[in-house]
């Protein structure tokens, strides 16, 4: 299966374009309070360099209502990635997709089984993501057989192919992975990521699934 691969956290044109160039299919901005965080108007100039097919995500860490409309309004994103509210909904996005961000815990698979049937939902560690911890590969893995997974936490280069192996999910996410410093992304590791991936993956592609169709852009 190929698996599908997110660059999260970008903040330079340098960055963005190492992505794109290596293959990623999703570039993340992050507008909540991170190393990585990003005002609107320079994550918008940034996504007008990302080609067709090349899903711009926001990430938003626990947004209020007004937090997510106005980032959709002014970034115009193709999904949005935060957690859901306490009765498993979506805010509203517009015309931007919606991937659940679930944090990993003994009962992460209860809150997977109350979110709407078939939709994506993206794993990260306990807490706020971007710390380079990783969830456990067990729980992720019972989450993958039900539901398109994005496995995130505490990937890298090294150990993203065991992973796969590991949870076969639908994608990966990576964000601390591919830095030399907190918020600052080396294009090196960034396509030694993306060339594990691949390894990892195989060579198939996953029935023709699409990362648009999973997320029901």
């Amino acid at each position: 299966m190929r698996v599908r691969v997110k660059i999260c956290g970008l903040r330079t044109a340098e960055a963005v374009a190492a992505a794109v160039r290596c293959g990623a299919d999703a570039l993340g901005f992050v507008f909540s309070l991170s190393p990585r965080r990003i005002a609107i108007p320079d994550a918008r100039a940034l996504a007008a360099e990302i080609p067709p097919f090349v899903a711009r995500v926001a990430v938003l860490w626990n947004p209020d209502a007004q937090g997510v409309l106005r980032v959709c309004e002014s970034f115009g994103p193709d999904v949005v990635q935060c957690e859901p509210d306490r009765h498993g909904a979506a805010p509203h996005l517009g015309r931007a997709a919606f991937l659940a961000v679930l944090h990993d815990g003994p009962d992460v698979a209860v809150h997977a089984h109350a979110l709407p049937a078939g939709g994506a939902v993206l794993l990260d560690s306990a807490g706020q993501g971007g710390r380079g911890v990783a969830p456990d590969w067990r729980r992720a893995a019972a989450i993958a057989r039900t539901r398109p997974l994005v496995l995130a936490g505490g990937l890298t280069p090294e150990n993203v192919g065991g992973a796969i192996r590991t949870v076969c999910p639908y994608a990966v996410d990576v964000s601390s992975g591919v830095e030399s410093s907190p918020g600052v992304k080396d294009p090196a590791l960034i396509e030694r990521f993306i060339e594990a991936v691949r390894r990892a993956g195989d060579a198939t592609d996953g029935g023709g699934v699409t990362w648009s169709s999973v997320l029901g852009c």
